[in-house]
């Protein structure tokens, strides 16, 4: 299951300072407003040391992570949803993401001018949430003029449809977001094909300088008091100086590196497991002599739902399932102990995956 994140925010925010810290792609910074004319595409392996536990134990020919497909969308302004800066584009981009990471500037920099003449997180999130809310408002009143239309030729499904459009409608009219509408999760149907922007996960960066890596600055302070009580999430990044560890090719200077910053670990894996969370996704595993692989699936998954995201064969010709559980296999090393040990299952068509199990799949087509 492929996943993808957008990276959005006001132009000059560093966006593209923190795609270049997160992706094996890198893209050219610039400090002139609306200069970029297409979205940047990367992808970023998924951090998980539980891949590397299981190989120790193998010793596979190659090591195999799940991957984040990263797009850094050009920086919007007020008025986009209307042509401003780059204009709605743009917007369409962000439709295809899975979640958003917004990108806050909190950081003060004379050579980077603020296209709204001053440092401020909190108004720039309201600016950004307000470009996406006229879209989202105009994509769910397009469908009432539909369902209208549906409703007056007597389709039984359309009086509901527009009842839970009315919703989204007054809601986004009152500066709501949509994941926030007041609307029952078997409702949301009505509104999935529009792939409202702001129904979609968002985690929030606060980008700060560089010695305001590890407690943040007033800056980003604004921004937490700002998000309380919202249940979103906001992760401090210092991303100019991320973006240049992530550029040292050599492991253990970019460790070196990180460990002088008062950093355990790179932000990106912090990203990375924020959106997993947001999104209910989880890995779990495949592992033998040629590869030890790690595979992404929404929480909830059933054995054979976890095996079509390897091959749509595998989901169609499902027999059943070989699982051991990941601490099982660490603790006894092998399958065979495994086994010796009665934690070997053997799962059939309605098992549920859980996260770091051990798949194998029996199939026949």
């Amino acid at each position: 299951m492929a996943l993808n994140c957008g990276i959005i925010g006001i132009t000059n925010t560093g966006k593209t300072t923190i795609f270049n810290c997160m992706s094996n792609t890198k893209a050219e910074a610039s400090s002139f407003a609306f200069s970029a004319t297409k979205s940047n595409i990367g992808m970023v392996e998924v951090p998980d040391q539980r891949l590397i536990e299981i190989d120790k134990l193998i010793r596979s020919v190659k090591v195999v992570p799940a991957t984040v497909e990263i797009v850094d969308v050009p920086g919007l302004a007020k008025g986009a949803s209307h042509g401003e800066g780059v204009g709605n584009k743009f917007l369409t981009d962000i439709q295809q993401m899975d979640a958003l990471i917004h990108v806050l500037r909190c950081f003060d920099d004379p050579a980077l001018p603020h296209i709204e003449g001053s440092v401020d997180p909190v108004r720039d999130m309201e600016i950004v949430d307000l470009e996406l809310q006229v879209r989202d408002l105009d994509l769910v009143m397009r469908k009432m003029q539909r369902v209208e239309k549906l409703l007056k030729l007597g389709d039984k499904d359309a009086k509901k449809a527009l009842e839970t459009l009315h919703i989204y409608k007054d809601h986004l009219e009152n500066f709501g977001n949509a994941r926030t509408a007041p609307v029952e999760e078997e409702d949301k149907k009505h509104v999935q094909e529009l792939q409202l922007l702001t129904a979609k996960p968002v985690l929030f960066v606060c980008n700060v300088d560089d010695i305001s890596a590890i407690s943040g600055n007033k800056y980003s302070e604004a921004v937490l008091k700002a998000l309380e009580g919202t249940g979103n999430e906001a992760l401090i990044v210092a991303g100019k100086l991320e973006a240049e560890i992530a550029e040292l090719e050599d492991e253990a200077d970019r460790e070196v590196f990180l460990s002088d910053a008062g950093l355990s670990e790179p932000s990106v894996n912090k990203l990375i497991r924020a959106a997993y969370k947001a999104l209910s996704l989880q890995a779990f595993f495949t592992a033998g002599p040629k590869e030890v692989r790690a595979w992404t699936i929404r929480r909830g998954m059933t054995a054979p739902q976890a095996a079509g995201v390897i091959h749509s064969d595998l989901e169609r010709g499902f027999i059943r399932a070989e699982v051991m559980k990941y601490n099982d296999f660490i603790t006894y090393k092998t399958e065979q102990g495994v086994k010796d040990a009665g934690k070997f299952k053997v799962e059939g068509k309605n098992y549920i995956v859980d996260d770091g199990d051990i798949l194998h799949i029996r199939f026949n087509v």
